[in-house]
């Protein structure tokens, strides 16, 4: 029986996405009155029957995106009273407190190519909320996004990010979760930095990701396979913060489902394969303040301003206190290899790609600070947050100065060393409490305490099977 006149659910040319999620995004970053954008997403809502289900995003202190359906017609009538239950995701609330709502920020909505997530559905991110509605502390994107708002409504400042996120894209769906019985993965190309040959499965990956991420309105600007076999890389423009976090998950997202549809996996574990380059997040951040680019003078040293050479030395002297954000990972230390362009040096270069942070090439408006330490399956709004905040309320190495003498000046090589670093830091207690601190600390160390105490030369199965990103329940509970 064809049922295909039954259905009349929506589907929008590429083109027309891309201008709708563009002038979205315009109104978000502009600062459009958040009643005035809630009226009107939910007019066009409830006007456009061919929407069947609204998508709500909310991310966990781990990093792992999380997706709930709504039938469009239920959202409309109870978000207001949105709940999940919250014990059920990794690092939240306990069982004994299960109950957790949600909050719709109808500022990041975003109209969906219909070819990967089905006709008839949008996404939109949520806050997660206590049960009394007070803020979920575990939520990392409600705290950069109140952070944020703060500072804009202190002085206009804003906070801008953009990343560079690398990946590998591997045969087969769930490569992954496969790999304790493959022990291997298997790439689709050997051909390297900037050489794939039109219409090979990695090439025809990149455009199709890209593709979704222009419609998507993340204003690409360039993307490239990278320099070890079958690594891609695709880089979009400069936002603020919390759209930037977002688009980061997004990012990662479409990535997924576009290789899953070519019975492929893309995969952002920072080193997947021994011997070959890991990949990174590198993660450009400015200040701008009434419009004007904090991080820009033409006389200042490598063209940085001094308020940009001030949130580089508070962001070096804490770098040991916070790689467990910036590197969460079992997996993530592997990369921090300095034999494969990692950078693991606590230091600042304008050329040293092997230093943490790097000084690019900038004008009034480029002008920026480059993080290269971080790694592509953090928490991005727990990056973000943590890297900003840090670098304008972190110590400096003038106060560290006894300690600082005695550090060492690379990463922490185990993310054994980097648990105790971060537990025992009081930069971290101020930047997430000490109960969010220690619920993340904690989560860190089971991954460890099942996996190899000391990394050796090759990839153990038990890092890729316990890593946040691919988890699930069944291994986890035959420990």
């Amino acid at each position: 029986m064809n049922t295909a006149v039954l259905r009349d659910f929506l589907e929008i040319p590429y083109d027309k996405l891309e201008q709708m999620n563009l002038s979205y995004k315009e109104e978000r970053l502009s600062r459009t009155s958040v009643d005035q954008i809630k009226e009107r997403r939910r007019a066009y809502l409830s006007d456009e029957k061919r929407i069947k289900a609204v998508t709500v995003c909310f991310t966990d202190l781990e990093g792992r995106l999380h997706m709930l359906d709504y039938d469009k017609k239920f959202l409309l009538e109870h978000d207001d009273n949105l709940t999940f239950d919250g014990s059920s995701i990794r690092g939240f609330s306990q069982q004994a407190e299960s109950d957790l709502r949600l909050a719709i920020d109808w500022t990041a909505f975003y109209m969906v190519p219909a070819d990967i997530f089905g006709p008839g559905k949008v996404v939109v991110f949520g806050d997660v909320l206590e049960r009394g509605g007070h803020p979920y502390r575990a939520d990392m994107r409600l705290m950069l996004k109140q952070w944020c708002e703060q500072a804009y409504k202190k002085d206009d400042t804003v906070f801008h990010v953009a990343t560079e996120i690398e990946g590998f894209l591997f045969k087969g769906k769930d490569a992954e979760r496969r790999y304790i019985e493959s022990g291997k993965f298997e790439f689709v190309s050997t051909g390297g930095y900037y050489h794939s040959l039109p219409g090979d499965a990695l090439r025809a990956f990149i455009d199709r990701a890209a593709e979704a991420q222009r419609a998507m309105g993340f204003q690409n600007e360039k993307d490239h396979p990278e320099v070890a076999p079958s690594q891609f890389e695709m880089n979009f423009s400069y936002s603020d913060a919390l759209a930037a976090a977002d688009q980061v998950q997004l990012y990662k997202l479409l990535s997924r489902q576009v290789a899953a549809q070519a019975d492929l996996t893309a995969s952002f574990l920072p080193k997947p394969v021994t011997g070959v380059n890991g990949s990174g997040m590198h993660t450009n951040l400015s200040i701008a303040r009434a419009g004007k680019n904090l991080f820009h003078d033409p006389k200042g040293q490598d063209g940085l301003s001094q308020v940009g050479w001030d949130i580089i030395d508070r962001i070096l002297t804490s770098a040991n206190d916070i790689a467990l954000v910036l590197n969460p990972s079992v997996n993530a230390y592997r990369r921090l290899d300095p034999h494969y362009e990692a950078p693991n040096q606590i230091m600042a270069s304008a050329i040293n790609r092997g230093a943490m942070v790097r000084i690019p090439l900038g004008n009034e408006r480029s002008a920026r600070v480059e993080v290269r330490s971080v790694a592509p399956d953090v928490n991005p709004y727990m990056v973000f947050y943590t890297l900003l905040r840090t670098g304008l309320d972190g110590p400096t190495s003038q106060d560290r100065q006894q300690t600082a003498r005695s550090n060492t000046r690379v990463l922490p090589g185990t993310i054994i060393d980097a648990i105790q670093l971060f537990q025992s830091s009081t930069l971290t207690s101020m930047l997430f409490g000490e109960d969010v601190r220690n619920k993340f600390a904690d989560l860190k160390q089971m991954a460890a305490d099942r996996c190899p105490k000391q990394l050796g030369t090759l990839i153990k199965p038990a890092e890729v099977q316990f890593h946040h990103e691919v988890t699930n329940q069944w291994l986890w509970s035959m420990f």
